[in-house]
């Protein structure tokens, strides 16, 4: 991990960190982007959502986007929104075309071995959206509410 910039507040609740394209940055990611949803009051439930569609979105970026280049970062920025959690994650990559990502519920697509992780994303978080950057890169965006109690 590199820490370029790193600044974790636990008064502000925000999370900015420079990561390596590399596996060992998705679990240092996942612990901290928890530890702010935490601060927030997010439920044992709620931090297993988050933590599947936080592993999704970074798994994507180093391995799809950046492709494990070690000249590549990935950019993670996590904070307390008015009692929501909002996750941004910034690839370096080609970018890609959603709508051109295949369905994995088809049945020509049931038993790939990947290929899932957009759709738990979506089904894990309240608002997600990816943006292809300009001139290169793509950016995940995801929002969980807190549960009403």
């Amino acid at each position: 991990m590199d820490n370029l910039g790193a600044e974790h507040s636990r008064a502000s609740r925000r999370l900015d960190i420079v990561y390596d394209s590399d596996l060992q940055s998705v679990d240092s990611a996942e612990t901290s982007v928890l530890e702010v949803a935490r601060g927030i009051g997010f439920e044992e439930d709620d931090l297993h959502r988050i933590g599947i569609a936080l592993r999704e979105a970074m798994v994507n970026a180093v391995v799809h986007g950046n492709k494990y280049s070690a000249q590549k970062k990935v950019r993670l920025s996590a904070w307390d929104d008015g009692g929501a959690l909002k996750v941004v994650i910034t690839d370096e990559g080609n970018g890609f075309d959603l709508s051109r990502v295949p369905d994995p519920l088809a049945e020509e697509n049931l038993l790939r071995e990947s290929g899932r992780g957009i759709l738990l994303m979506q089904a894990f978080v309240d608002e997600f959206q990816v943006r292809r950057l300009s001139p290169t890169g793509t950016e995940v965006t995801m929002v969980k509410y807190m549960a009403p109690r």
